[in-house]
């Protein structure tokens, strides 16, 4: 754990979860009279996210008084970093191509395995089961749009 390189996370995620909740005031509201619209959920998750920052922030200030020279640092993993910035940048390119579904599935059972999971079939099991979830209830139970299964798949 690299407390510097932590701290400076966290202050960017929570400027990165402003952005989100003052350009989610851009969008417009809900057409129908409802009261969740579009604007909600790129405004939760910038709440979400500056929460989740703050709590990174306190808990590196905390270990840092606790342990200030105490430990030694962990080296930083630029590579397994720059891994999964490349797979998050695939996975946005083919998104569309290979349906939600089976690009979510494929690029957490990638992240998981970079991550350091020792169990590919524990990965799998919850890629699958996480992009099968998310895709059932926001598509069907909430009625909102995802890419469905490509079509040269013929399903």
């Amino acid at each position: 754990m690299n407390l510097m390189f932590d701290r400076i996370g966290s202050l960017f995620f929570a400027l990165v979860g402003a952005l989100f909740i003052a350009e989610s005031q851009n969008i417009s509201s809900s057409a129908y009279g409802s009261q969740v619209g579009p604007n909600m959920f790129p405004f939760g998750l910038g709440v979400i996210l500056i929460l989740l920052s703050l709590r990174l922030l306190w808990e590196t200030y905390k270990k840092g008084v606790v342990a200030s020279t105490s430990e030694p640092q962990s080296p930083l993993r630029y590579k397994r970093f720059l891994f999964i910035l490349a797979a998050t940048v695939l996975y946005v390119l083919l998104l569309e191509q290979l349906g939600y579904v089976i690009a979510s599935f494929a690029f957490l059972l990638y992240a998981f395995t970079m991550m350091g999971s020792k169990s590919v079939l524990k990965s799998a099991i919850v890629s699958l089961l996480f992009s099968v979830g998310v895709y059932v209830i926001y598509v069907h139970l909430l009625k909102g749009t995802l890419p469905g299964l490509p079509a040269w798949l013929g399903v």
